[in-house]
């Protein structure tokens, strides 16, 4: 995990989701992340996302929002 965030950080997560193509499902996140060598704190909060297509970050970003 990137050094001092939390994997529900936007930072953290968009790490680990560098260089994916839009649009994606929630498992194509999962997968790019695990890929990106996301810890399991971040995968986890990727398959909590709603099970929808993502056309851009700022729509995973959104999606991350409604994990709580």
């Amino acid at each position: 995990m990137t050094r001092g965030l939390g994997g529900k950080s936007p930072a953290n997560v968009t790490h680990h989701l560098k260089g994916i193509d839009f649009p994606a499902g929630r498992e194509d996140l999962v997968e790019h992340a695990r890929k990106n060598d996301a810890d399991q704190e971040v995968l986890d909060v990727l398959e909590q996302m709603p099970d929808e297509k993502y056309g851009s970050m700022a729509a995973v970003m959104k999606g991350l929002g409604e994990v709580e």
